[in-house]
């Protein structure tokens, strides 16, 4: 809980429309400041305003967080999260133990927020209650904005997509395709089935060639090849998977032999690529594809999205508030010093923005550390906004890339000095595996993921679904 300040404290008024509304947040006094802090509102939990929380000097501001997901998700290991490689709380970082780890004057609420009031700096948080039709709103002021929300997946208007298919960008969707995963099997298995309809369910279609749709179809490789081989070995020789891309390449970000080296790892995988092709509509059980010219259907019991992402809703309703400058349906334009275009005190990083650094965890994440310090900066400065427009603005240094490809086999493409150094095989994905456990958010989470592949190597995988 926050301390206020004697005599001040928190009010919390009702408002007609009987929402509760924070007037002014006033928190701790600092004796040798005899002012209160200002208060800066972290908006989402993800790479970037995480980062923010871990390198943040709390002695300068009263930081509430601001998200409708009360945890850190560790991306990268999400593919495997949908076949049981990697169980779910594994990846999970509970964000009060962040903020509980910063310091006392934090307040963390799980809620979205879906209005903001620039002029009073005030912002509309909602709550949809569990169970219930209604909906709990509040609000609260803030000093300085930090816009964080993410992106969430781009169907780019495709027909049938958000009914019939699932993505790849959140845990509920790894629940979802590891629940529909274990259907189709169990269906395919169950009762007097035509080889045509025992195909289809058995036909697992991944649409998006970037390192999300390829480590997906790795993952599901192993699934098979490990596992199911035992589980159903009257099923497991007929599952096929598929994966679609609307570019001449997969893994566009990556250096040509690096996808070459994927494209030749799959084929002898029994993984089919389809490139240069564009999915055109989604039904219940098939996808129309057009590639040269020529149309096609292909028949699927699971379909997953992984083809790009979008802002989310926030970043067009803040854009719409300064429509003369935030001219990008894509997100939220910002400058070199991550400020969003039209404002002065609102900061945006990461998957919700438009800038010339592509939308990767690595790039957000070093967002975020440069715009801590730049708020540190701030705050020493007493609220001279020059203290940041004088640092050098922020630049991206790739610190590589890496996507696992299956069959304990990845691929890398790592600085060094002045060159890139492309890698890929079985010490790729060694090195892979290193990474993600030098990275995750905490000692618990390396421990439990490094068990959860000890498990796996030992035991197998289980896809024990509720």
């Amino acid at each position: 809980m926050f301390k206020a300040a004697p005599a001040t404290g928190l009010r919390m008024l009702r408002a007609p429309s009987g929402t509760a509304r924070i007037n002014a947040p006033m928190f701790k006094f600092h004796a040798h400041t005899l002012a209160p802090k200002k208060t800066l509102v972290l908006l989402g939990t993800g790479w970037g305003t995480t980062t923010i929380l871990k390198n943040l000097d709390t002695k300068h501001y009263n930081v509430v967080v601001v998200s409708p997901r009360n945890y850190f998700l560790f991306t990268p290991l999400l593919p495997s999260c949908t076949v049981g490689t990697t169980e779910s709380r594994s990846i999970m970082e509970p964000i009060r133990h962040i903020v509980g780890r910063r310091g006392k004057d934090m307040r963390f609420y799980e809620a979205e927020c879906t209005d903001i009031d620039m002029s009073r700096k005030e912002l509309l948080l909602t709550r949809t209650l569990e169970g219930a039709d209604t909906q709990s709103t509040l609000r609260i002021n803030y000093d300085h904005l930090v816009v964080g929300v993410g992106g969430t997946y781009n169907t780019f208007g495709t027909p049938g997509v958000e009914k019939h298919a699932c993505f790849l960008k959140e845990m509920n969707d790894a629940s979802k395709i590891r629940r529909r995963l274990k259907d189709a099997i169990e269906k395919a298995s169950f009762g007097e089935l035509t080889s045509e309809e025992r195909d289809r369910l058995l036909h697992v279609v991944v649409v998006g060639g970037g390192p999300t749709g390829v480590e997906f179809a790795g993952e599901v490789h192993d699934l098979v090849t490990e596992d199911l081989a035992k589980w159903v070995p009257h099923l497991s020789d007929k599952i096929k998977i598929t994966l679609i891309e609307a570019l001449p390449r997969i893994l566009p970000a990556f250096d040509e032999r690096l996808a070459q080296y994927t494209q030749m790892t799959f084929a002898k995988n029994g993984i089919q690529l389809r490139t240069s092709t564009r999915v055109k509509e989604v039904t219940d059980r098939v996808l129309k594809v057009e590639s040269g010219g020529a149309e096609a259907e292909i028949p699927y019991g699971t379909i997953v999205w992984a083809a790009g992402i979008r802002a989310r809703q926030f970043a067009h309703t803040l854009r719409a508030k300064v429509p003369e400058v935030q001219t990008s349906a894509r997100g939220l334009i910002i400058d070199d010093f991550l400020r969003v275009q039209g404002t002065s005190d609102i900061w945006a990083l990461g998957d919700c923005t438009v800038s010339k650094n592509a939308p990767l965890a690595q790039v957000a994440s070093q967002q975020g550390k440069w715009l801590a310090r730049a708020l540190n900066d701030l705050a020493a400065s007493e609220g001279a906004f020059s203290a940041i427009e004088t640092r050098k603005p922020f630049t991206y240094a790739s610190n590589g890339s890496l996507a696992y490809i299956g069959g304990e086999r990845a691929v890398a493409e790592l600085p060094w000095f002045n060159r890139q150094i492309a890698l890929g095989g079985p010490f790729a994905s060694v090195f892979w595996k290193a990474y993600c456990l030098w990275e995750l958010s905490s000692v618990r989470s390396s421990l439990s993921v490094a068990t959860d592949w000890a498990k796996r190597a030992l035991f197998g995988r289980t896809m024990s679904v509720d």
